[in-house]
């Protein structure tokens, strides 16, 4: 009996798949328009500062299935840096994780001639992980009924934006993880790879925006990688704009079967900003839940225009 709890925990420390222990869960929090989730080198671009209070549910209906709330801050710090700071909450059956991020941006033009910049940004993330163990019995030795585990690590980013076109490149998790003492199998590489493409069609659409855009993820310590490939429409309003969007994952290996399909809706008036994603699961678990629901609501302060290009507000959603 011992041998079967202290193998339930290591089968909870190996699941990655909803960013336990150090990955902030991105599944469709990054969509709603809320580009410091996709790479904190955005932290700092645009006419002010953002916040965001977020809520992820993901596969309604089933038991203690994960749940993640967010609050993110950023603001342009001068006129060429920013700065920005998450902190969430991540639940997933017995385990646990709070912590937070914080993030310094720079910025760099780098022609005097076209929109061409590069953003860097640095990360230091602290998390606290906890196992409820009170519902195990015959624990072994030296186990109690509530196990705490904090870590630190750091993240790196780098943005490239030309005119309509971007690219941003991250690596999350820089440190590997200590062993640990029932850690048979346990990954100690954390580190994941981020590569994200996207392009905003502005000219010829009057107060439309259109932007399809790439996310590919790589997992070093289990050789995981999955795709999503997304599609978003802006229209601009009297006193912001609205959306709609449409997103597609997949891992790699299985192109043409998909793990999830999502629409999203949002809008912008004035400073305030609220989006809904509704993810609809297409594998072995759709017969047991009713998919997952992300809300994203904010608040936009406003500040003075940047007098350097690489941070001025550039398209609708920043």
């Amino acid at each position: 009996m011992k041998k079967i709890y202290i193998l339930i925990i290591t089968v909870l420390f190996s699941l990655n798949t909803n960013a336990q222990e150090v990955n902030l869960p991105q599944y469709l929090n990054y969509l709603g328009d809320n580009p410091f989730v996709i790479t904190p080198a955005y932290v700092g671009i645009g006419s002010g500062m953002r916040l965001r209070l977020n809520g992820l549910t993901q596969w309604v209906g089933i038991k203690n299935a994960p749940q993640t709330q967010s609050l993110s801050i950023e603001s342009r710090l001068g006129d060429r840096f920013g700065g920005g700071l998450v902190i969430f909450k991540d639940a997933n059956g017995n385990t646990s994780q709070q912590g937070l991020k914080a993030t310094f941006a720079s910025h760099l033009i780098l022609s005097e001639v076209n929109q061409s910049f590069f953003s860097f940004g640095f990360t230091y993330s602290l998390v606290m992980f906890n196992i409820d163990a009170s519902t195990f019995d015959d624990l072994d030795v030296g186990l109690n009924n509530l196990l705490n585990f904090n870590s630190s690590n750091f993240d790196v980013s780098f943005l490239y934006r030309f005119n309509d076109y971007g690219v941003s490149f991250n690596v999350s998790n820089l440190l590997d993880k200590k062993d640990r003492f029932f850690s048979n199998g346990e990954p100690v590489i954390l580190r994941r790879y981020s590569l994200y493409n996207y392009y905003v069609f502005t000219r010829f659409y009057g107060d439309y925006e259109i932007e399809p855009s790439i996310l590919v993820e790589y997992f070093e310590g289990d050789q995981r990688s999955r795709t999503d490939l997304n599609l978003k429409v802006r229209k601009r309003t009297s006193s912001g704009y609205i959306w709609a969007g449409f997103t597609y994952n997949f891992l790699n290996d299985q192109l043409l079967n998909p793990n999830t399909i999502a629409p999203l809706i949002g809008l912008k008036s004035g400073n305030l900003y609220a989006s809904y994603g509704f993810g609809i699961n297409i594998n072995n678990t759709q017969s047991f839940n009713v998919g997952s629901h992300m809300i994203t609501l904010g608040y936009d302060f406003m500040k003075r225009e940047s007098l350097a290009r690489c941070t001025q507000k550039y398209y609708m959603f920043q």
